[in-house]
Order: structure tokens, then C-alpha cells, then sequence
């Protein structure tokens, strides 16, 4: 249901643990460094668990635990950063419009259109981004 009333409409599976992932420290450590996106992050969790940290308005982290059944979307132009638990596993359902062009921008990225959308309505609307469809 999300993935039509949001316009994405290519999915995959990424399965996140040493055993299944080449280069797998540094794909975690390419996670873990802080960045945004243009477009926005959806990300279902099928099994396993890990963090999304998120910046607040005073530039404070904020750690979202993410495990099997739960969904979260980063809006396009958020400092984020993603690690695993102690689990050291997730498997997560990926979300994009079209083909994948998933190009994290690692911070300082305040000029990126992406980060000023981002900013301009937290001031305006006092919230998140809303997607038009």
C-alpha cells in the first residue's frame, strides 16, 4: 500500500550480516558515516534489528530502533546514519522510485537542494516534508 501511494515502485531485499555481505566492514562503516539523500528513505524491516540515528532541531542525535514489522521513513534531506545491534543482522526491504540511485552525501551538505527543502519546511510547517504525489 505504501510503496503505491508513494510512487515507488522498485523494492529489494538487502540482507546485512558478515556471512552475506562483501566488503561488509566497510559497507557498515559507509552506513555509519553521517549523510543525507534527495530522495526519501523507506526502509521495512524483515528480520534482525539495528539503529538509525537522526539529527533534532538542535543537532542532537536521536536513536531509532528499528526490528522485524517496523517501517521508517527518512525524509529526503536528513543527517542520518544506520548500524547495526549486537545482533549484528537485519534484513531489510529497500523502497526507491524507479531504478536505485541511492547516493548518500556525507556531511557538511547544507547547500544541497535536498537539505534547504528539508530545513525550509521544519521552519514552515513545523514538521516533516510532505511527498507530492
Amino acid at each position: 500500500m505504501i510503496r503505491q501511494a508513494r510512487g515507488y515502485s522498485y523494492m529489494d531485499l538487502l540482507d546485512l550480516c558478515p556471512e552475506k555481505v562483501e566488503n561488509y566492514e566497510q559497507k557498515l562503516k559507509n552506513f555509519y558515516t553521517e549523510h543525507i539523500h534527495a530522495d526519501e528513505e523507506i526502509r521495512y524491516c524483515l528480520e534482525g534489528s539495528g539503529y538509525f540515528d537522526v539529527r533534532d532541531k538542535a543537532d542532537r542525535w536521536i536513536r531509532i530502533l528499528i526490528k522485524a514489522g517496523d517501517l521508517i521513513v527518512l525524509p529526503a534531506g536528513i543527517y542520518h546514519r544506520f548500524t547495526l545491534d549486537t545482533s549484528n543482522y537485519i534484513k531489510l526491504m529497500r523502497l526507491f522510485v524507479g531504478e536505485p540511485v541511492w547516493t548518500p552525501f556525507n556531511r557538511p551538505q547544507e547547500d544541497h537542494p535536498a537539505r534547504k527543502d528539508y530545513i525550509k519546511s521544519v521552519i514552515e510547517k513545523g514538521g516533516l516534508p510532505v511527498k507530492a504525489h
